[in-house]
């Protein structure tokens, strides 16, 4: 069944499914078009919240997400916006404001519901699901009998409804258009060189003659006197150029596992880095391609603003050797990482950074790994 709700127009995003409902700033407009596919397509509650704030909360400094049925309501608000939402035990207000991430809240016997998250830029009209712009949305209560007491009843004609007016359907935008891949052009065989004749072989030189026998070979080196005291000093003998010979392993060798730091948990967990470690709430090794002794550590993220996959502590190589080195696995809040004498520095995603003790590493929710 098709769902007709009022919206009040305005400059924000609406997203109107049958049973969800989102509301996005102007600045939010990349994200639009991902989350009116989801929507379209039937996604919950929890995909449509995940692909919500999957780039991030820095970059979203509010939002509305509504989604019910049969009069059970979740909603959660973020930033300015607020909901009155009507029940059969009276009204019910949620406000965006009153926390710096987001409110979330359940409500039963819901038989009404009207946001706002901005100044209305027109008069209210009814709409189906689709994408528009508004400034609010409304879902009308269920109206009973109204009686006036001591007094006779008063019939009031009531005009037919106005039929619900189809979305407005916002002109595609460039910057949400899929780009084509361009076409390869084909390669060119290259032409094959031709073989170059080979040039005569020159007649060899005749051996010079033999030097006299005591007269010095011409080009052999001159002995000099030797250490301590000896008359004649030869490179090839002297322990003072002795050389070491090198063993050298099978070339696909790796080097023995060695901790080059310890990381210590809010929760007293200690663990070496003398491999890989993976954290996060719910962290995946083998999604990053990580071989089979990758350690994970799994910290505890009430609100989900810690990724599952969050971020990833190993021994550095090359310049870093002997170190460790943190990397930001694409986040979806950030990473900061603050060492000793330095100010506090935000990760880039894929971006390895070398740790000295002392460093912190914070993942947000007042988890932070200390590093010894």
């Amino acid at each position: 069944m098709t769902v007709t709700r009022t919206v009040v127009p305005g400059d924000w995003y609406g997203v109107l499914g049958d049973d969800v409902i989102v509301l996005l700033p102007p600045a939010a407009k990349a994200r639009v078009a991902g989350l009116w596919e989801a929507v379209d397509e039937g996604a919950g509650f929890d995909e449509v919240l995940d692909a919500l704030i999957k780039g991030g909360l820095r970059e979203l400094p509010g939002f509305v997400l509504v989604s019910g049925n049969d009069g059970d309501v979740k909603i959660v608000i973020r930033g300015a916006g607020e909901a009155e939402l009507t029940t059969k035990d009276g009204p019910v207000t949620v406000s965006g404001s009153a926390d710096t991430t987001w409110v979330e809240q359940n409500v039963s016997a819901v038989t009404g519901l009207r946001v706002r998250v901005a100044d209305a830029e027109g008069a209210p009209y009814p709409v189906g699901p689709g994408l528009v712009r508004v400034a609010g949305v409304e879902h009308p209560a269920t109206t009973g009998a109204v009686t006036t007491p001591d007094a006779e009843a008063v019939a009031v004609p009531v005009e037919p409804p106005e039929p619900p007016r189809p979305a407005r359907i916002l002109p595609p935008d460039p910057q949400l258009q899929p780009h084509p891949e361009p076409t390869p052009e084909p390669t060119p065989e290259p032409t094959p060189e031709p073989t170059p004749e080979p040039a005569p072989e020159a007649a060899p030189e005749p051996d010079p003659p033999m030097p006299p026998p005591g007269a010095p070979i011409p080009g052999a080196p001159v002995p000099v006197p030797g250490p301590l005291g000896s008359s004649a000093f030869d490179p090839l003998t002297s322990p003072d150029l002795a050389v070491t010979p090198v063993h050298e392993g099978p070339a696909d060798a790796e080097p023995a596992s060695t901790t080059v730091a310890r990381l210590v948990f809010p929760s007293g967990e200690v663990v070496d880095v003398d491999r890989a470690v993976v954290v996060g709430r719910a962290p995946d090794a083998g999604r990053y391609g990580s071989d089979e002794q990758t350690r994970v550590v799994t910290v505890p993220s009430p609100h989900q603003e810690i990724s599952s996959t969050h971020l990833e502590v190993r021994p550095g190589t090359g310049p870093d050797q002997g170190s460790a080195v943190v990397t930001d696995l694409g986040s979806t809040n950030g990473t900061v990482v603050v060492q000793p004498g330095r100010p506090a520095e935000d990760l880039r995603p894929g971006v390895a950074v070398q740790l000295v003790p002392g460093a912190t590493i914070d993942l947000g929710e007042g988890v932070t790994i200390r590093v010894e």
